[in-house]
């Protein structure tokens, strides 16, 4: 087993209460949450973001990556929906680590993209793995999804982990000056699709 459930909690937050679901990886100790709103385990697909912890976009608001927008995007549809689930998983940096991330930003600063930044530290372009989705959404009974995502490749990873995307939803949403090199890197590099590829 991946991770094994912790303890579950009411979330009252600006976009609603959810109730969030809290796990931990027993061999690594990294700890991982599910945002869930509504009746989630009735069979029905469900609305799923799947979103890695980005602390400089999702919490300091950093305009170098689309991450924070895209979290409160998620909520928000979430939200509206009256049901769903964002499962945030600890792996910073595409996997690669807070400390890490900022080493290669500070590469982008001279010059390289952020696959290239990745790849001079030693690292893959992307190192994330999703095998604990499938114990979060099976201890919360959902089998299929509507995944929010724009990253085809995230959609490979859940299906080849058991659960079954009925559909992908696009999720876009912070686009600024700061990021188009990031987010024409993310499209020609990682496979990334958006709205000119829709």
């Amino acid at each position: 087993m991946a991770v094994v459930f912790v303890a579950s909690s009411r979330l009252p937050t600006r976009h609603g209460t959810f109730t969030i679901h809290g796990f931990e990886e027993p061999l690594t100790g990294k700890e991982h949450v599910a945002l869930a709103m509504g009746e989630v385990g009735d069979g029905q697909p469900v609305l799923l973001r799947v979103h890695s912890e980005c602390l400089t976009g999702d919490c300091f608001g950093s305009l170098r990556c689309d991450c924070g927008p895209q979290l409160e995007a998620a909520m928000q549809k979430v939200a509206g929906a009256g049901r769903g689930i964002i499962l945030y998983l600890r792996q910073e940096g595409r996997g690669i680590g807070l400390l890490n991330k900022i080493r290669a930003y500070a590469l982008q600063d001279a010059g390289a993209d952020t696959v290239e930044a990745n790849e001079q530290l030693g690292f893959a372009a992307d190192q994330r793995e999703y095998s604990m989705c499938e114990d979060m959404l099976k201890h919360l009974g959902v089998a299929a999804v509507r995944l929010m995502t724009n990253n085809p490749r995230k959609v490979a990873a859940l299906e080849a982990h058991g659960i079954t995307v009925v559909e992908r939803v696009p999720l876009m949403t912070g686009r600024n000056p700061h990021n188009e090199q990031y987010l024409k890197t993310k499209r020609g590099k990682l496979g990334h699709m958006f709205e000119q590829d829709e």
